[in-house]
């Protein structure tokens, strides 16, 4: 439908761990004009979202005409630990923790050096043979060889072999990250392959749920960088829109508040997020983004995340309280959900205190999801048939034998999420309190005695020491992430202390969620600060997914080479590292023209799957020489290219450029003949940044 900027509006949705917001905007001045909740169906979404639009204005749903999408989905994945199986191939010699936590991996030798010469010849016979043994039981490979950056050859022949093998995904360090570190490259698209069936069953969601409204939209996805990206693009490429749920908070925040300048702190469902907004754009991270302990080279928001939300699973153990680190469904909102739950509830199995974990406990029930079932080993097997359709604790499940399951087969179920877990909830312990009344509080009043119990208070100091935790663990997250090197147990030991001191933050703390205004005074009691929550904070991050300017980041490093003898002054030759390849030149001079011009033409490119024009877009170039001696020819030149928008998302879609520009320049050309021998067709894709 054709429609003028004064009468059209854009459609911005969240898809939360627990609830999809949506949000109507309207392009002539911003407003935000209309808004919904819907809790997000799990494992499919598709009803969370029919619904959360489903409450916005119909009429003036016929007139969008760009939707932009957030998601924390993939970021919880990781958080929970419910990512599907993967196969990782390390190429090199690599220091891998003990503690990794990645099942199917495999280390051979092959690599690159700094200057992209092979180091060992790459082991394809023992690629082949670990392929083969672990094929049927993972979903995607990620391969990571050592210096892959200055050059991918053995990645590549490495994804061509398992392709040929298995047909499955395989996703390369080298198309996700350009820095340094072949490791930390690995766990990126380690996560990535993990990611893709949640990735693609999200987006196709979204995309027939416009089309089956007879919209026809432009239809973007923000990322972990406050850019945003086409769907097909996001599908490819998961782990970059990893926090884009997050990016959407920050954005959000400050649209809402009016602030440029603030401190943010997002509580979901499954996680709380703390980042910062400087003067209208987000504080991105050199390192890489960190989620759920795992260092990747995902260029995103510097922020600090941890598996704690609004639905995060309170359990007891030993005396004491534990939030999270899973996902459950809460008490209050079982009740409504499951008809005869109050009854299974008030039951009140006790179980034994000297067998308390994560999963025995009196308020923790099981329920079957509609995610079909495959490659179960015995064990998995015999549990998962004894789970119903209605909620029912270990012991309904097990109520006829001796023993309980082995945690660890529980937990494989929830993560190949064919179970969903339903327990005590922060949410539960608000409604005992009476600050939020959304759901059944008789339910969580029940379970709030029941953990009461085996502390040894009531249930109403149960509650407060609850949310006292919450509000404690925010602002240690807070406070972590503004003295970022300050070590967290020095921080907590202020934040428990009965001291006359306390925290002091300069920047307004701005809060989005659902019911974090009941947390506003309990933070301000640990920290001296501005806190507030604004108005629309409960769907922030629909309207960060349409409030932020799109930005892109590339780095091209040129690199001279100098002969072995310190009394030879020549230098071998100059090597051009682009997120594509590599590329020798003989002359320093013409390197730095290629390199120049080649990454304002990337940055141009990219901007132009986000519809925008080269006179749409600033270009800003930092270029920082490293030189061994004052006066030497630099050994090493960094270019770092910016790209920002001169207009916001709703002015981009206005334009009419939803496609990029496929005129490839000579400068295009001269990228698919770069000196990498095995190389394939390279391609000018964010895939490879």
């Amino acid at each position: 439908m054709e429609c003028s900027s004064k009468m059209a509006y854009d459609l911005g949705i969240d898809a939360g761990g627990t609830y999809t917001d949506s949000v109507l905007i309207r392009k002539s001045d911003g407003k935000v004009v209309c808004s919904n909740k819907a809790l997000t169906t799990y494992p499919d979404p598709i009803k969370g979202i029919e619904k959360s639009i489903d409450g916005l204005d119909t009429e003036k749903l016929k007139l969008v005409t760009v939707v932009s999408v957030s998601t924390t989905l993939a970021t919880n994945t990781i958080l929970e630990g419910t990512g599907y199986p993967v196969g990782l191939i390390l190429i090199g010699n690599y220091d891998v923790p003990e503690d990794s936590g990645i099942e199917n991996w495999i280390m051979v030798k092959g690599g690159h050096d700094s200057n992209g010469e092979e180091v060992a010849a790459l082991d394809l016979p023992a690629v082949e043979k670990f392929v083969l043994e672990i094929k049927d039981r993972v979903s995607a490979f990620a391969v990571s060889s050592y210096f892959s950056v200055r050059n991918p050859e053995h990645e590549l022949r490495v994804k061509t072999l398992i392709q040929e093998l298995t047909g499955l995904p395989v996703v390369c360090g080298h198309e996700l990250a350009q820095s340094l570190g072949a490791y930390e490259r690995g766990v990126t698209a380690y996560l990535n392959a993990q990611l893709l069936p949640v990735a693609e069953g999200f987006l196709k969601t979204i995309v027939t749920e416009i089309e089956r409204r007879g919209l026809n939209p432009r239809i973007a996805m923000l990322r972990c960088d406050g850019s945003v990206v086409s769907m097909q693009e996001a599908m490819k490429k998961p782990i970059e829109s990893v926090f884009s749920g997050p990016a959407a908070s920050l954005l959000g925040a400050s649209y809402l508040s009016g602030q440029e300048t603030c401190a943010v702190i997002d509580v979901g469902g499954t996680s709380t997020d703390v980042s910062l907004v400087h003067k209208g754009l987000p504080d991105l991270s050199e390192a890489g983004a960190v989620v759920g302990g795992w260092q990747t080279k995902v260029r995103a928001l510097r922020m600090e995340t941890s598996a704690m939300g609004g639905d995060s699973h309170i359990w007891v153990q030993s005396g004491n309280i534990h939030i999270g680190p899973r996902r459950v469904i809460p008490l209050c909102r079982a009740a409504v959900l499951y008809p005869d739950f109050m009854n299974t509830l008030k039951k009140r199995w006790i179980p034994d205190r000297l067998k308390l974990n994560e999963h025995i406990q009196a308020t923790k029930f099981f329920i079957r999801t509609e995610q079909k079932p495959v490659n179960l080993n015995r064990e998995e097997k015999e549990l998962l048939a004894l789970i119903r359709d209605e909620p029912r604790s270990l012991k309904d499940i097990y109520w006829d034998r001796n023993i309980l399951p082995p945690k660890r087969v529980m937990d494989s179920l929830i993560q190949k999420r064919l179970v969903q877990a339903i327990g005590f909830t922060p949410t539960d312990a608000l409604h005992v309190l009476g600050e939020y009344t959304e759901w059944n509080a008789e339910a969580s009043e029940i379970g709030a005695t029941l953990l009461a119990n085996f502390i040894g208070i009531d249930r109403t100091e149960f509650c407060l020491n609850v949310k006292r935790l919450f509000a404690r663990n925010m602002a240690r997250d807070l406070i972590a992430f503004l003295m970022e090197g300050v070590d967290r147990t020095e921080i907590e030991k202020m934040l428990d202390g009965n001291f006359f001191a306390r925290f002091k933050v300069d920047i307004p703390v701005v809060l989005l969620g659902g019911p974090v205004r009941a947390y506003v005074d309990e933070l301000k009691k640990l920290i001296d600060a501005e806190v507030f929550a604004p108005e629309y904070s409960e769907v922030g991050n629909a309207v960060g997914a349409l409030a932020g300017k799109g930005t892109k980041r590339i780095e091209i490093t040129v690199r001279t080479l100098y002969s072995e003898s310190k009394y030879d002054l020549k230098t071998k030759g100059v090597f051009v590292y682009t997120p594509v390849g590599r590329r020798h030149f003989i002359i320093r001079s013409e390197a730095l023209e290629f390199a120049e011009a080649f990454g304002r033409k990337l940055i141009l490119d990219y901007m132009a799957e986000s519809g925008l024009l080269p006179d749409q877009v600033t270009v800003n170039v930092q270029k920082k020489d490293i030189k061994v001696h004052a006066g030497e020819i630099p050994i090493e030149t960094r270019f770092i290219f910016e790209g920002i928008a001169n207009s916001n998302v709703y002015e981009k879609a206005l334009s009419g450029q939803e496609k990029k520009d496929e005129d490839l320049t000579e400068l295009t050309s001269q990228v698919h003949s770069l000196d990498c021998n095995s190389c394939g067709e390279l391609s000018i894709s964010e895939n490879n940044k």
